[in-house]
């Protein structure tokens, strides 16, 4: 008996040894983890306090320069009305790092400077698309009845905060921005078909609308018997008041003999040559001249420039969501103001959802590859670990393009082909006048000859001279800058050009 207790005690001296080295332990741990906390949060602070965190070797004083950033919607001195919050804060802000093992997959042989041709997709979602894929393979009658739908609508849920609608049922997801074209002058040519419109009444459009809508304004409206009036703009292009009058004047003619002039359709970017268009202030002009409706087409918009549709105040808009704002392609919205009008507007594609709405239509036109308007909640999580979320993005890349910009009409000894207020993530550099550009199919061969003998890829754009002009920039390249670009990209670039007219290269030795 005196044994066995001997033993207990032994057992209890042990055991509040061990218990008092555990305590100690924890204790220790937790001051750890403490430590470590007020640290991170230390980091943190001073993280969101430098400038130009992704992109160490430009400049840090871009931020002081001369240049705003551009107001929304190339509007100066207006207020905008606070948007809800997107999300909470990341646990981490990514990393330089992190941003090029993103964009990995893009050739590393080519100065990749033109993102707003076909935008840019990062790994990680990627990844997340081909997931989804995949489970629709595996067993497609769960995806469809189970997930499809309960997907889209949170997709349109994240796209309606993020640009500010009124109602849910006023966004719609599309394919691309050509196809919310489509759907909007399909509704113009059945009011001429149904008699709602006179032949005759007048659509707007601008003189650098985007080709394809173009082509769809000829497709839908002047077939249907409308009148079709182009606003002829200045380029280069000094300040949006030179817009604002050539718009007006436009919409004088329009109403010449009593003409009704029925729809509007705006650029929000320009696509070639780029400009941000005063898109609040054309709008404002519409609604006091009595347009009946006024179309944005804003295939760059989301993801470049500000987009909200309450301050807009455009019966339709759209946007690519592959361009800039990092989805795979291809995706777009299409915003409808809530009005009578909007009932009767359809995919152009009809499907078994036809009268369900055009939101409910467009989400299903038949079995095809939803999963680029699926992955939107991960392109969401992606931006909103930049700092600044997706305004930070827009930000920087604004600056950073301008500067870029301006690098390279110094060292041509050119010009810009706006000020920098009306860009955001592209601009338009002057090329040298001695490369003797001076025909659209000029711009196709040099772009050709950069691409294949200099890894350059940048779209150019011909400008014609005036009658009297004489030696005078003909070509224009339109640089973009996205989070994956470095300087060196358009060192390369600049050095390319430099070797060319070093060469006495000229575009007539491309016919050879």
């Amino acid at each position: 008996m005196d044994g066995g207790t001997s033993h207990d005690t032994h057992l209890c001296n042990w055991f509040l040894f061990f218990s008092t080295q555990f305590l100690t332990l924890s204790s220790l741990n937790l001051k750890f983890n403490l430590f470590k906390l007020q640290t991170l949060q230390t980091l943190h602070h001073r993280h969101r306090h430098r400038h130009h965190r992704h992109h160490p070797k430009l400049h840090h004083t871009m931020g002081s320069q001369s240049h705003p950033h551009p107001h929304l919607n190339g509007d100066s001195n207006t207020h905008i009305p606070k948007k809800p919050k997107l999300s909470s804060l990341p646990s981490s802000l990514i990393t330089e790092a992190e941003i090029q093992n993103e964009f990995n997959h893009h050739d590393p042989t080519v100065a990749r400077i033109n993102n707003g041709s076909f935008g840019c997709c990062p790994l990680s979602i990627i990844q997340s698309q081909q997931q989804l894929q995949l489970e629709f393979l595996r067993q497609p009658d769960h995806f469809y009845f189970s997930e499809l739908k309960p997907g889209i609508l949170k997709s349109r849920s994240l796209i309606q905060r993020l640009i500010n609608a009124h109602h849910l049922d006023e966004i719609s997801i599309v394919d691309n921005a050509t196809t919310a074209a489509a759907i909007v002058l399909q509704n113009i040519a059945w009011s001429f078909a149904e008699g709602k419109f006179n032949h005759g009444d007048v659509a707007i459009m601008l003189h650098y609308a985007y080709g394809a809508v173009k082509k769809s304004i000829e497709a839908y409206v002047t077939r249907a018997g409308g009148h079709v009036i182009e606003v002829h703009l200045p380029f280069p292009v000094n300040s949006k008041d030179e817009i604002v009058f050539e718009f007006r004047k436009a919409l004088e003619r329009g109403k010449e003999n009593g003409k009704k002039v029925r729809l509007a359709v705006i650029d929000h970017i320009t696509s070639m040559p780029s400009v941000v268009i005063p898109v609040k202030e054309l709008v404002r002009i519409c609604r006091e001249e009595g347009v009946d409706q006024v179309f944005v087409d804003a295939a760059h918009g989301i993801g470049c420039t500000d987009v909200d549709m309450q301050d807009i105040g455009a019966d339709f808009y759209t946007s690519n969501l592959h361009k800039w704002f990092f989805c795979p392609p291809s995706i777009a919205f299409l915003y409808c103001r809530k009005s009578p009008g909007c009932i009767d507007l359809h995919h152009p594609v009809v499907s078994h959802e036809y009268g369900n709405g055009l939101a409910v239509e467009s989400a299903w036109i038949g079995t095809r590859d939803y999963s680029a308007q699926l992955v939107v909640p991960k392109v969401f999580d992606f931006v909103n670990r930049f700092e600044g979320g997706i305004e930070g993005i827009k930000k920087r890349n604004h600056e950073n393009v301008v500067e870029m910009g301006q690098m390279l009409a110094k060292a041509w000894e050119t010009n810009l082909g706006c000020p920098p207020e009306m860009c955001a993530s592209m601009i338009m550099v002057g090329l040298p006048a001695c490369l003797g550009i001076s025909s659209d199919s000029d711009t196709l061969k040099l772009r050709t000859h950069l691409r294949e003998k200099f890894g350059v890829e940048v779209p150019i754009y011909y400008r014609a001279p005036k009658d009297g002009e004489v030696d005078v920039v003909t070509g224009y390249a339109r640089i973009s800058y996205q989070v994956y670009n470095k300087v060196e990209d358009y060192h390369k670039f600049r050095d390319a050009i430099n070797q060319l007219v070093g060469d006495g290269f000229t575009c007539a030795l491309l016919y050879n």
